[in-house]
């Protein structure tokens, strides 16, 4: 996201889309988005769009990070730190990813 503001920024100093990359991987280094994904938003911002969100997407919603999986998940944990990510999705019947998921993104856990 603060990369997507950056962009706009130096699209409205009236940078060309190389130039931003450039600038971008002064600033970011390895960490910076690619040439690519630089003109696919200079493109945006010429078509007139304003937005650094993402557009809404269609798709099928999330089925396995629902607040009630989260909640099991953090109560095993709770009971038991050593639970393994295998042990936890064959317990819920879920995937690897989304134990994964809800682990270090819902509830913002490491190692």
């Amino acid at each position: 996201m603060e990369q997507r503001v950056d962009i706009k920024f130096y699209f409205k100093l009236g940078k060309t889309a190389t130039e931003t990359h450039e600038m971008l991987v002064k600033a970011y280094g390895v960490e910076a988005v690619n040439k690519k994904c630089v003109f696919e938003w200079f493109k945006r911002f010429t078509d007139g769009k304003e937005d650094v969100e993402d557009e809404p997407r269609s798709g099928r919603p999330p089925t396995s990070t629902i607040p009630g999986n989260i909640e099991r998940v953090r109560r095993m944990l709770a009971d038991d730190r050593r639970l393994s990510l295998k042990m936890i999705a064959e317990e819920l019947k879920i995937s690897l990813d989304s134990v994964s998921n809800i682990i270090h993104e819902h509830l913002q856990m490491s190692k």
